[in-house]
């Protein structure tokens, strides 16, 4: 585990406009008259960096700008052409810079050439396909984009209609919330994974604990548990009675700004590791 943990919702959305987006409405109905098809097998005239011939304006025209913008780090004016507008819209060029780390890591993921391989139109909706590299970057993979037309632009569907309700009442808090929830997630996931890594390590080694690195180099736990960095969270893990018991933590970074909530891992009762949480003020929660 490494990087930011919301940055994969991040890239997933910004990559392939597909983070938890629900099917638009087809407002045109079954009218096969509204129905307008663009496939690699008509690739007369087809635009470079693309196997279809692209309209100005058009949806896959959007999807090609909106690829264009990231690859060269013009962040807010990519997520414009997206549902998320509302969300950087009112950040400042300052707040847009706490989020560089996150965007910087998406604009390399974006290959030199995006290939639009597909554009379907029907009514006030479109999808258009793009091969893109897969989760683990070996191979590329057609991926749907959806869009809605909007007046007389396409918009890039990158959420669904609850999440897009959410940011326009959340605006520019949104990213902040999203960053802040992910982490909190991935703390307490990273502390049910040390849990699981002291077990291992037990069963392994007569039934003592081990301090992080050990534990990373054994291949238990990955290495930014030692750092704040990408995970937005300090974790302490305190190893007690000759190595036989052993409990951890996990503290915003910057509370309120990575994290609220502080976190704690320690065996209950009956030896059973359990993590518990609270909020402190960003402060470790006493044992």
């Amino acid at each position: 585990m490494s990087g930011f943990r919301y940055q994969s919702c991040l890239i997933l959305f910004m990559l392939t406009g597909a983070c938890s987006v629900a099917e638009p409405k087809d407002t045109a109905g079954a009218n096969a008259n509204s129905l307008i098809t663009k496939t690699e097998t008509n690739a007369a005239g087809a635009s470079k960096g693309a196997s279809i011939q692209i309209d100005a304006g058009g949806p896959a025209d959007t999807v090609r700008a909106f690829y264009k913008l990231l690859r060269e780090k013009k962040f807010r004016e990519a997520i414009f052409l997206t549902n998320l507008r509302p969300a950087i819209e009112g950040l400042t060029e300052s707040e847009l810079k706490d989020f560089s780390l996150d965007f910087e890591a998406i604009a390399g993921e974006i290959p030199a050439e995006v290939k639009i391989s597909g554009e379907i139109i029907s009514g006030e909706n479109s999808t258009v396909t793009v091969n893109l590299p897969n989760e683990d970057g070996d191979k590329d993979e057609v991926q749907p984009i959806k869009l809605h037309r909007s007046g007389d632009v396409w918009v890039i569907l990158s959420v669904d209609a609850e999440a897009e309700a959410r940011i326009r009442k959340e605006g520019k808090s949104y990213f902040y919330n999203l960053r802040i929830e992910t982490h909190e997630d991935e703390a307490k996931k990273m502390l049910e994974r040390i849990s699981k890594a002291e077990l291992a390590y037990s069963l392994q080694n007569g039934g003592v604990y081990a301090e992080f690195q050990v534990l990373i180099d054994a291949g238990l736990l990955p290495a930014d548990v030692k750092t704040s960095e990408s995970t937005g969270y300090n974790y302490v893990l305190k190893i007690a009675d000759g190595k036989r018991n052993y409990f951890a933590s996990a503290t915003p970074a910057i509370y309120g700004k990575s994290g609220r909530l502080s976190f704690l891992l320690e065996p209950d009762n009956k030896g059973v590791s359990r993590v518990t949480s609270k909020d402190t003020g960003g402060l470790q929660i006493k044992r």
